[in-house]
C-alpha cells in the first residue's frame, strides 16, 4: 500500500525535490485535517436546530443544557481515551475509526425520532470530535517539516472554521424546510464523514511514531518524502532509544512544564466564551432583538468572518510566532466582549450592534486562541509522551467547553442581565490570559519538535 508507492517517488525527494516534499506534506497533513473540518461543523451545527429540538421534546433550560452539552460530555471521553490506541495502534488507524464514528452519528442524529437515541447520537459524534482534537493535530505536527508546521498544524484549525462556516451557511439553508429542516441540517455531514474515511486510505502512518515502535526503515521513506532526512538521527538522539521502544508517563514529573503550558492555554480558549457563541448564535441573535431569519443569517457573517481571519493567522503564525498573535487577540478579545457586555446591560443598545461587536470578537479570536491552540498542545510535549500530552489539553479545552455550553442558557434564562454578567465574565478572563502568555507561555515557532524540548530543559 504506502511502501509501494513511495518508490515511485522517493528517488525524486532524495535528489533534492524539497519542493515536492513540502507539498507531499501538505497533502497528506490536509486530508488529516479534514477530521477538523468534521469537528467544526459537529460543533456548529447543533446552533441551528437546537431551539427546534427543545420545542419538539419540550425540553426545559437546563435538559436543554444537556441536550447540547451531551456532544461535549462524549467530546471529553474521546479527549481523554484517544491518546491510549494512537500510541499503541498508530494514528491513521485511529482517525479511520474517528470516520466512522463521525459517519454513525450523521446518520443516526438525522433519522433518529427518540430523544434520548438523539441524544447517544450525539454522544458519539462528540467521541469523534474528542479524539480528532487530539489526533489530528498530533498526526500534522508529526509530519510537517518545521519551518511549515505551524501553517500545517494550523490547517486543522483553518478546517473547523470551515466546518463551522459551513455548518451555519447550510442552517440558514434549511431553516425554511418545515419540521424536519433540522434533520437535513444534521444529516448532511454524511457527505464529508465518508470523503474523510476514504481519504484516510491514502496517507502513512506517522513517522515520528513509527520510530518510537521501532519501524525505523518505514519511518524513513516517510521522512524522505517529507524532506526530513535528518530528522530519525534527532528523534534517537533526543530519547537515546534502544530497540526496546519507549513507554513513559506523562506524570513523572519530567513534564510539569508543558503540562502547565498545554493545560492553562486549553482552557482560556474556552474561558473565552467562545462555544457558548458558536453552539448559541442564533438564539444570541434573537436575544439581541433580530428575527427568525435574520437571526439564522447573522452566523453565516460570523462564520466567514472566522474562516477569513484564519486564513490571516495561518499566514503569519510562522513568521510573528505563537505569543505575539496570543497577546494581539487578548487585547481584542477584551475590549469586544466588553462592547458586547455593556450592549447587553440595561444601559446598552441591542439590534446590529451586537452583530458588529461579535464580528470583532471573532475575528481577534481566530486570529489568536482559535489559530494557535492545536498548533501549540501539538508541539509542546516529547515525541514518547505526546499522545498523552495532547489527550490531557484535549480534555481540559473539552471539560471547560462543556460546562460552558451547559450552563449559558441557565444563565441567561436565569437572570434578566444574564447575557451581560456572562461577556464580562469572558473579558476578565482574556485580561487574566493576556499576563499567562506574555510572562510564562514560551515562544515554538521556527524550531524542531526535538529542538523545543531541548529549550524546554526536558531531558
Amino acid at each position: 500500500m504506502y511502501v509501494e508507492t513511495s518508490k515511485a517517488i522517493d528517488p525524486g525527494i532524495g535528489s533534492g525535490d524539497v519542493s515536492g516534499a513540502a507539498g507531499y506534506a501538505v497533502r497528506i497533513s490536509l486530508i488529516a485535517a479534514l477530521g477538523g473540518f468534521l469537528f467544526g461543523f459537529e460543533t456548529a451545527v447543533i446552533s441551528g436546530a437546537e431551539k427546534t429540538i427543545q420545542a419538539l421534546w419540550n425540553l426545559s433550560s437546563g435538559w436543554q443544557g444537556f441536550t447540547v452539552a451531551s456532544s461535549l460530555i462524549g467530546t471529553v471521553i474521546g479527549s481523554i481515551v484517544a491518546g491510549m490506541p494512537a500510541q499503541k495502534y498508530g494514528r491513521k488507524k485511529v482517525l479511520s475509526v474517528i470516520a466512522i464514528l463521525y459517519l454513525l452519528s450523521a446518520i443516526g442524529c438525522a433519522l433518529t425520532p427518540v430523544w434520548i437515541l438523539f441524544i447517544t447520537f450525539r454522544f458519539i459524534g462528540g467521541l469523534a470530535v474528542g479524539a480528532s482534537s487530539v489526533v489530528g493535530p498530533m498526526y500534522i505536527a508529526e509530519v510537517a517539516p518545521a519551518k511549515i508546521r505551524g501553517r500545517l498544524a494550523g490547517s486543522f484549525q483553518l478546517m473547523i472554521v470551515a466546518g463551522i462556516f459551513i455548518a451555519y451557511l447550510t442552517n440558514f439553508l434549511f431553516v425554511d424546510m418545515g419540521e424536519t429542516g433540522w434533520r437535513w441540517m444534521l444529516g448532511i455531514m454524511i457527505i464529508p464523514a465518508a470523503l474523510f474515511a476514504v481519504l484516510l486510505r491514502f496517507i502513512p502512518e506517522s513517522p515520528r511514531w513509527l520510530v518510537l515502535n521501532n519501524r525505523d526503515d518505514e519511518a524513513k521513506k516517510v521522512f524522505a518524502r517529507t524532506g526530513e532526512t535528518n530528522a530519525l538521527e534527532l528523534i534517537r538522539e533526543e530519547h537515546e532509544l534502544s530497540k526496546g521502544g519507549i513507554k513513559e508517563s506523562l506524570f513523572n514529573g519530567k513534564y510539569n512544564k508543558p503540562i502547565l503550558y498545554a493545560v492553562l492555554l486549553a482552557m482560556f480558549n474556552q474561558l473565552s466564551g467562545i462555544n457558548a457563541i458558536l453552539y448559541y448564535a442564533p438564539r444570541i441573535f434573537e436575544m439581541a432583538g433580530f428575527d427568525k431569519a435574520d437571526a439564522y443569517l447573522q452566523p453565516v457573517y460570523i462564520g466567514a468572518a472566522n474562516l477569513f481571519f484564519t486564513i490571516m493567522a495561518m499566514t503569519v503564525i510562522d513568521k510573528f510566532g505563537r505569543k505575539t498573535l496570543l497577546m494581539v487577540g487578548c487585547v481584542g478579545l477584551v475590549l469586544f466582549l466588553s462592547l458586547t457586555a455593556h450592549a447587553f446591560s440595561s444601559a446598552g443598545n441591542l439590534g446590529k450592534n451586537v452583530l458588529f461587536y461579535l464580528l470583532g470578537y471573532i475575528a481577534f479570536f481566530a486570529f489568536s486562541q482559535g489559530a494557535v491552540l492545536w498548533v501549540f498542545v501539538s508541539e509542546i510535549f516529547p515525541n514518547s509522551v505526546r499522545s498523552q500530552g495532547g489527550s490531557l489539553g484535549s480534555f481540559t479545552h473539552w471539560i471547560m467547553a462543556a460546562i460552558i455550553s451547559w450552563t449559558f442558557p441557565m444563565i441567561v434564562e436565569g437572570s434578566a442581565n444574564g447575557g451581560f454578567y456572562s461577556f464580562v465574565f469572558y473579558a476578565v478572563m482574556m485580561v487574566v490570559a493576556f499576563i499567562f502568555i506574555w510572562r510564562v507561555m514560551p515562544e515554538t515557532k521556527g524550531r524542531s519538535l526535538e529542538q523545543i524540548q531541548k529549550e524546554l530543559g526536558i531531558k
